[in-house]
């Protein structure tokens, strides 16, 4: 064996043993330690385990314990600390608006029947459900849905007291006119229902019914019942971005077009227009 091959020869098992030397060495170096994160402070909340529908009653199937952050946990959610046996407590209640899954359940979203039929149980102290007959042509086409907010609009006929006396100059003759009166009589007003749905179905956005019930005021009710006898109601749709409007002004209210002239009765503005007997 010559020179130059001893020599390649040394320079391998020298490497060889180095490669292994270190390979070695990196095995039996530790594992670098991992910091470990910190663990926010969380809570159990009672949430919706479904859909819960407007006017549902709730049972203790419906609800389930959520863990939420604590930190983001209002003071307003149900906490299985405070409450352990809320699934029980509040079973029975009604649901006054809609709840998604996961939602946590707030007291405020809820009322106790105590054996009061749904739409007494979800009514605002003070207010009352009041019902009037519409139509597609009164009603907005049909476009108006449970927790809409309208307009109602009272039209009569009256006699024209100028008749028959001359006024236009016209020797005496009769001019056969009568006098149409629209008022609007109220405004914001909540529909609560449309015949007997209380809420939209299957994502419709149109419900031709013949009966409306409205969330009214004591002092609201006595207008519209009055107003049924005298007269044809009418719903005006609002805007949603109307829909926390406390009250329009008078300006607004008052419709205005050429040839009829605007009248305020009765602190109401009113459009007093002619046509044809």
């Amino acid at each position: 064996m010559n020179t130059a091959r001893i020599v390649v020869l040394v320079i391998a098992l020298g490497a060889g043993g180095v490669a292994a030397y270190l390979a070695n060495g990196y095995e039996n170096k530790p594992a670098p330690v991992l910091p470990v994160a910190e663990k926010l402070p969380t809570v159990e909340v009672l949430v919706a385990k479904s859909d819960i529908q407007l006017g549902q009653a709730l049972k203790p199937e419906d609800l389930q314990w959520q863990i939420w952050p604590a930190a983001t946990a209002s003071g307003a959610f149900i906490r299985r600390d405070n409450r352990p046996e809320a699934q029980n407590q509040i079973a029975g209640s009604i649901a006054r608006v809609p709840l998604m899954q996961g939602e946590p359940i707030r007291e405020q979203k809820l009322v106790k029947a105590d054996g009061s039929g749904f739409m007494a149980a979800i009514l605002p102290s003070g207010m009352r459900a009041i019902s009037t007959e519409i139509s597609a042509e009164t009603g907005a086409g049909g476009f108006i849905l449970p927790n809409d907010r309208v307009d109602i609009i009272l039209t009569r006929r009256l006699k024209n007291p100028d008749a028959g006396h001359g006024a236009n100059g016209n020797n005496g003759q009769t001019n056969g006119n009568d006098i149409i009166l629209s008022e609007i009589i109220l405004t914001n007003i909540r529909v609560l229902a449309i015949d007997q749905a209380p809420k939209e179905k299957d994502g419709q956005n149109a419900v031709v019914g013949k009966t409306v019930t409205l969330e009214l005021r004591p002092d609201q009710a006595a207008t519209l019942s009055a107003a049924r006898q005298g007269g044809t109601l009418q719903l005006a749709l609002r805007s949603i971005a109307d829909a926390n409007a406390s009250e329009v002004s008078l300006e607004d209210q008052a419709i205005k077009r050429p040839g009829g002239v605007s009248v305020i009765r009765y602190g109401v503005p009113a459009r007093q227009l002619t046509s044809q007997k």
